[in-house]
């Protein structure tokens, strides 16, 4: 416990101090000012449980010394005792409008003083102790929030594990279009927990690719266009698996199976969506996905070289891909091989 005494007067100091330490436990810090400035500084750099002022004083009279506390401690969070003379009501009157708690008059009497005091100290304790309360009840509340988001994470990375059994793209193609795409949605200036989100709810852009056939799957080589209308049908499948949750990042992860396939010039699929029609983290996914697709091997295809891609992806600039994303993306080329080099496919 920490209080605060200032007046000019360093009889009445003594005198206020004597009464306080009797009221208070041993080991109360009670720090006295003659000089309202210096007191004014103490209190700007602490948080006293108390402060007991005096009204008339050079250089800072009471209520300017009221008024300058409360711009750092607010009046339920310090009390604030003013000592004023007994005829001084408008002064009273402007303390409370600057923020006093309550008052004291002179000459000091014990017996107002000491319920008063009291009467402060046990109001601090209450509010001490609900801020407290509330601080405790915050790192509860973050630790389990932790915990949701961890179970969800893990819900997905199951979910894009399961696919990956039946999808000849390897593990690595997911982790390195699921960074891909955080490279660009922070290039682009998207807020961070979306950003993280998108990290993760990435893995199941393709989790609709449970529904289609093996023959149809791993078929090595061109799709006829029958084959390939079932093929596309990933996109709604992953979108049915997903929809409804009440996860934040399990709506994101059917929001990106349903749209990741669209082009922003309206010829994808499956919905035929065009430009800004196409949600954002469905065109930050696209370039993302068709970057390490092209240049990943697969059954029905060798993988591209890099310059290839890379041409291929430039060229599609306004037509598969939305400008701005692919803006964000080579702007950030050295981050991109980073990851690729980061998250090899094994049998590299």
């Amino acid at each position: 416990m920490a209080i605060a005494i200032v007046d000019d007067t360093p009889l009445n100091l003594t005198l206020i101090q004597a009464l306080v330490r009797k009221l208070t436990p041993a080991g109360t810090e009670i720090v006295c000012f003659t000089s309202p400035v210096e007191g004014l500084k103490w209190c700007e750099t602490h948080e006293p449980d108390l402060v007991i002022v005096d009204y008339m004083m050079p250089d800072l009279n009471g209520i300017e010394f009221i008024n300058a506390v409360r711009r750092t401690h607010p009046a339920d969070v310090v009390p604030v005792l003013m000592v004023t003379a007994a005829h001084e009501k408008e002064i009273r009157y402007q303390s409370l409008t600057a923020g006093a708690n309550d008052f004291l008059t002179k000459p000091i009497d014990r017996h107002e003083f000491d319920p008063r005091v009291r009467t402060m100290l046990a109001l601090r304790n209450s509010h001490t102790r609900l801020r407290n309360w509330n601080d405790d009840l915050q790192t509860e509340v973050n630790r389990q929030t932790a915990d949701i988001v961890a179970r969800e994470r893990e819900t997905i990375a199951r979910l894009a594990r399961a696919a990956e059994f039946r999808d000849p793209e390897t593990g690595a193609h997911i982790l390195r279009m699921a960074h891909y795409s955080e490279l660009i949605a922070r290039r682009m200036g998207l807020e961070d927990e979306l950003c993280e989100r998108l990290l993760s709810a990435a893995h199941m852009h393709d989790v609709g690719k449970v529904g289609t056939p093996d023959h149809i799957l791993l078929k090595p080589g061109r799709l006829t266009d029958e084959e390939m209308v079932i093929m596309r049908r990933h996109a709604t499948i992953g979108y049915d698996i997903l929809k409804g949750s009440s996860s934040p990042m399990i709506q994101l992860a059917a929001e990106i199976a349903l749209s990741h396939h669209e082009k922003f010039n309206g010829t994808g699929y499956p919905s035929g969506l065009a430009g800004e029609a196409i949600p954002l983290v469905g065109r930050i996914v696209a370039v993302a996905d068709v970057f390490d697709a092209l240049t990943s091997a697969r059954p029905y295809k060798p993988a591209w070289e890099i310059g290839r891609a890379v041409d291929f992806l430039k060229s599609e600039r306004g037509q598969h891909f939305d400008p701005a994303c692919i803006d964000a993306f080579f702007d950030q080329w050295v981050e991109v091989l980073a990851v690729r080099e980061r998250f090899q496919d094994e049998e590299e």
